[in-house]
């Protein structure tokens, strides 16, 4: 991709795998420039390959075949060194201790055509497009229920939201719980894990409670799984 500007930092080290996961974060930061500041700063320990402003311009912090240090402890779908499987993208918003706010049209823009790009070179699964609530459901709630998943969802390049012949399972709150353990979730904190569950796939109603709607959304997409449909 063309138009992506350098801005190196020095938090980095070598892989020991090889990339098959995105995930996407906001920077929870008061502006772009702050978290740049701490992106870059060598005693943060914190980085991550990408960075986009509001405004749309894409900077590049740390090369992809080097492991950035932006998920932190994490888990998903059996991996626990997530930093070392996927890239990270940084997305600037205050997040929500600082004034969450829905992410403008021109960075959603240059969120999904880098998206697109990554997910190509990469053959990345849709499954593995992911929030950072995702792998660290326990510790973090980015890029949050205001990011437009739908919309790359609508490019094949994130799962979508299941929408038709939902049918409630009825499944046991424990039964819940394996199930969204099977489909790569760490539930050891449980509400924790329900509540980054509908972050990503029930934004609308975050309330780290098990019901039929949640359920069925679950079931929905380990059938798809099952069918070949939620790679």
């Amino acid at each position: 991709m063309e138009d992506i500007i350098d801005s190196p930092s020095p938090n980095f080290d070598e892989r020991e795998q090889p990339i098959s996961m995105l995930v996407l974060h906001y920077t929870g930061m008061k502006d772009a420039a702050s978290a740049i500041d701490r992106l870059r700063d060598p005693e943060a320990k914190v980085s991550c390959h990408y960075l986009v402003a509001e405004d749309g311009q894409i900077l590049r912090m740390v090369p992809e075949e080097k492991r950035a240090w932006h998920a932190g402890r994490s888990y998903w779908r059996g991996l626990r060194n997530v930093n070392s499987a996927s890239i990270g993208i940084e997305i600037v918003n205050p997040g929500h201790e600082l004034g969450y706010r829905p992410f403008p049209e021109e960075q959603m823009a240059s969120v999904l055509r880098l998206t697109a790009d990554i997910v190509d070179r990469y053959d990345i699964a849709r499954a593995n497009v992911v929030a950072h609530s995702d792998v660290a459901p326990a510790r973090r709630q980015d890029p949050g229920e205001l990011f437009d998943w739908a919309r790359l969802a609508r490019y094949g390049l994130a799962l979508a939201r299941p929408t038709k012949n939902l049918m409630d399972p009825h499944w046991t709150d424990g039964g819940f719980l394996l199930a969204l353990e099977r489909f790569g979730y760490d539930v050891s904190e449980p509400k924790a894990a329900v509540s980054a569950f509908q972050r990503r796939f029930r934004p609308e109603h975050i309330d780290g409670e098990i019901d039929g709607e949640s359920r069925a959304i679950l079931l929905s997409l380990l059938l798809d799984r099952e069918r070949g449909r939620a790679r």
